[in-house]
Order: C-alpha cells, then structure tokens, then sequence
C-alpha cells in the first residue's frame, strides 16, 4: 500500500517491530547539509567529525542544535566540550566531508586551520561557521542533542554540499530515487 493510499490511523502505527533500515531509509527523503564540526578535548587536542543533524533552534538568544550518536568514538570529548564550531560544508568539500567521518588517526591533516574562540579549531574554508559555547545537552535516545549559543558566525553563501537518501546530491541535478 502506497503512502498516498494509507489512512491517517494506518500512516500513524507503529509496529512493535520497527524495520531500522526502512525507518533509516525514510528519514533520508529529508535532504540536509553537511557539516563539520570541531572542539578541543581535555588535554587541548583537536577534535573533529562530520554530521548532518544540525539545526536553527532560536535567532533570541541565537541558538543552534546537533546530535552525536553515544556510541561515537568522540562522544566523550563533545559532551564534555565548552565549546565547539559548526562548519557548514560548501558543495565542494565532499572529500573534507569524507576524511572527516573517517577513522583515521589526524582528521585535520593537510587541512587549513586556525584558533578559534576557546582555541577551538576553525577550517578557513567553509560555507557557513557557527563558534558555539555549549547551552544544554539533552537525551536523544541513541544520541545525545547538543544546543548551542552562537558566540559568533561567519557566512560566504557558498552553495552548500548536501545529503540525501544516503549520498552526496547535487542541487543542479536530479536526484535518482
């Protein structure tokens, strides 16, 4: 039965069995942005990942929101963070995007930074910044939100690197279903 076909009580149950794949799969009919984010851990080395769970919350006071899953390997360093830097990707970043979702040991390797507030590290080339100072965490169930207050902002309107359905899109193209 199509979505189209479905009744408003059909769209709204939930299976005691919920397929994660299809559920997954849905949520990925949201095109989002990329982009990375950046922090200092407690001995003052530099933290970075990619994620696409970041959103406007508030413009009084400016806040913003991101997720990171508990099971992250920087979950520690990012919960336990101060501060942090949205770096909002531009449509030519897909492999910064890519080395910063990767496992390996120097995510910032052979790429431009700078100090940022807090000495939190900033990418010099981005589309969009957002140094953040952290406002609240909340539970997420497999990750936790982190909501931060925006303590400064740069954006160069670059067009942005987007995501949908599990890949890299283009917003001058057609996105194959």
């Amino acid at each position: 039965m199509t979505q189209s076909h479905m009744t408003q009580t059909q769209m709204n149950q939930i299976p005691s069995q919920v397929d994660q794949k299809a559920f997954r799969n849905a949520l990925g009919q949201f095109a989002t942005g990329v982009t990375v984010i950046t922090t200092l851990d407690n001995q003052g080395n530099k933290i970075g990942m990619t994620a696409n769970s970041f959103s406007s919350v508030s413009l009084e006071p400016m806040l913003v929101l991101w997720s990171i899953a508990r099971s992250s390997n920087a979950v520690d360093e990012f919960t336990n963070a101060d501060r942090f830097a949205i770096h909002v990707l531009h449509a030519e970043q897909q492999a910064l995007s890519n080395q910063f979702a990767s496992k390996c040991e120097d995510r910032f390797c052979n790429v431009e930074h700078e100090e940022g507030l807090g000495g939190v590290p900033l990418l010099k080339d981005y589309s969009a910044v957002f140094q953040c100072q952290t406002e609240h965490q909340y539970d997420g169930g497999d990750h936790i939100i982190i909501v931060g207050r925006v303590m400064a902002f740069d954006n160069r309107g670059l067009p942005p690197l987007i995501f949908h359905a599990g890949r890299y899109a283009d917003l001058e193209l057609p996105v194959a279903v």
